[in-house]
């Protein structure tokens, strides 16, 4: 444990990358080295060997960091050694996939470009067939890898805004969650804060009363009146400590002494089918479990006049031995839900953090016809806290279907999940566009120079009379292609007949002191 303990933090992570780091030095270095490696030798090829080494080296070291300067070091290192085309579409990709942005690596393959053109085609004297090689090397073997990395690192940032939008709405709605729990509390307290006032109000009126009895002794009186002073007290302590939470709380409470009987009555009086089946023994509940009951049935009933008007409504109030079981059953409307505004459920999770307090557990949810249904199952004697405390791990059990509406999101993870599927959807745009791109600059740029001055169709080359001069062979190209030094031969001329996209060698004129000597085509 000790030697845990004294490892620096990410070292593990940095070890990792060094082996990483290594493991593509030596993948690259290989087709380097071997060809280096085999004869013939010279007396220059270690100080070659070991340049080249410390080149794949020096960009293998800077790719963390610098990855386009990886990029330009192996593409010149192509310049003085083949081999090291093997190396960049390797290090294309792993700088698409390591860059931040798009802008250095355009101005990097511009810049390759354009020194490439010039060199190939100014300094070198190269023809176009070669230019044209060179620039598809380039293309294919650094654009396209670079975009697929591009894509790849897009990818990666989009599930990571995914990811971190999934957390941000997360603690949005945990954070709403709790925010309802704390109003319902406070909500308790108030109700608490009414009853329980009204209660000590009337112990105090009791005692008041007491104290003032004519047949009562002087002591008794001054006992009463302690007890008087007492009650006064702690109603006032009451209302300081918990009085405040009532205007915080807001909503209506429950009137003093109202039964889920006179709810019920008062929902018929507006109007609403309401039947009820209420066994006598649930007239002396707990405190926490009455007021429960009566609140769930409350939520029940708005909840039915709300989505379901006109539909019929059961309650039922069961007591068994030490449980009382609430269930409030609407059925769906004759005319279907009606639309109401969006919704969180906020009514149903405040009515499980209440029946959470009471030490119960709350079901709700569609049924099959289309009606809801809330059941809360109650102590039906007031639980130890440890039983309150364990219930609140089932909390709500089933959560509510109540015409849940969009959650509010966080403007921040909105925003770059946004920005983050837009730059993949660019990235695979680019993709796709790249190789319509590269054959229009082949159709538009490359076969228009490749081609120019070289055509000979095929009625010119057969009227060319085999003995004639130079000056006789009407229709001979002011040009000719570059020679295909593999068939080269002394004293002969190329042409095309114009074959797109790579207008390739057609015809083959030999000349002797001037004369057409022999004509042929090149198959």
């Amino acid at each position: 444990m000790r030697i845990l303990d004294s490892t620096p933090p990410g070292w593990l992570h940095r070890r990792r990358r060094l082996l990483l780091d290594v493991l593509l030095w030596a993948v690259m270095a290989a087709p380097v080295g071997y060809a280096e490696a085999s004869p013939p030798y010279s007396r220059y090829t270690v100080p070659l060997l070991v340049g080249k080494l410390l080149l794949v080296g020096v960009a293998v070291a800077a790719g963390r960091r610098r990855p386009l300067v990886a990029l330009v070091l192996v593409v010149l290192g192509s310049l003085f050694d083949g081999n090291f085309v093997f190396a960049i579409p390797v290090f294309s990709y792993l700088a698409g996939r390591r860059s931040p942005t798009v802008g250095p690596a355009i101005m990097a393959f511009v810049l390759i470009t354009a020194g490439g053109t010039a060199l190939n085609l100014g300094l070198l004297g190269a023809g176009a067939a070669t230019w044209f090689l060179l620039a598809s090397v380039l293309l294919f073997a650094a654009v396209f890898p670079w975009l697929v990395g591009r894509y790849r690192r897009q990818q990666q940032e989009l599930t990571d805004a995914g990811r971190r939008h999934v957390d941000a709405l997360t603690r949005e709605q945990r954070g709403t969650a709790e925010r309802i729990r704390l109003r319902e509390r406070a909500r308790i307290a108030g109700e608490m804060h009414d009853s329980l006032g009204h209660d000590l109000s009337l112990i105090a009126l009791r005692a008041a009363a007491l104290e003032v009895a004519a047949d009562l002794d002087d002591r008794h009186r001054a006992a009463a009146g302690e007890l008087r002073a007492s009650v006064s007290a702690a109603t006032e302590r009451l209302h300081e400590i918990i009085g405040v939470l009532r205007e915080e709380a807001g909503g209506s409470v429950r009137p003093s002494g109202e039964t889920v009987a006179d709810l019920v009555d008062g929902a018929r009086e507006a109007g609403m089918a309401v039947r009820l089946d209420a066994a006598p023994a649930v007239a002396d509940l707990p405190a926490m479990t009455g007021h429960a009951a009566h609140r769930i049935v409350r939520e029940a009933l708005t909840n039915a006049a709300r989505y379901a008007p006109g539909a019929p409504v059961d309650v039922r109030l069961i007591r068994d031995a030490d449980r009382v079981e609430v269930t409030v059953v609407n059925a769906a409307p004759a005319a279907g839900p009606l639309p109401a505004p969006p919704s969180q459920g906020s009514g149903l999770l405040a009515l499980a953090e209440r029946v959470r307090l009471a030490g119960g557990t709350l079901k709700a949810g569609h049924r099959a016809d289309g009606g809801f249904t809330v059941r809360a199952v109650l102590p039906a004697t007031a639980p130890p806290p440890e039983a309150i405390g364990s219930a609140a791990e089932a909390g709500l059990t089933s959560w509510p279907d109540e015409r849940p509406g969009p959650v509010e999101r966080p403007v921040d993870a909105e925003r770059r999940l946004h920005d983050a599927r837009r730059r993949v959807r660019r990235s695979l745009l680019v993709a796709l566009v790249a190789p319509v791109g590269f054959a229009l600059v082949l159709s538009f740029v490359y076969y228009p120079v490749a081609t120019a001055g070289t055509v000979l169709d095929r009625a010119t080359f057969d009227q060319m009379r085999v003995g004639a001069t130079r000056s006789e062979l009407v229709g001979l190209p002011r040009r000719q292609l570059e020679r295909p030094t593999p068939v080269d031969r002394a004293g002969c001329e190329y042409y095309t007949d114009g074959n797109f996209p790579l207008a390739e060698p057609t015809w083959r004129l030999c000349f002797t002191d001037g004369r057409l000597v022999s004509k042929e085509r090149i198959v």
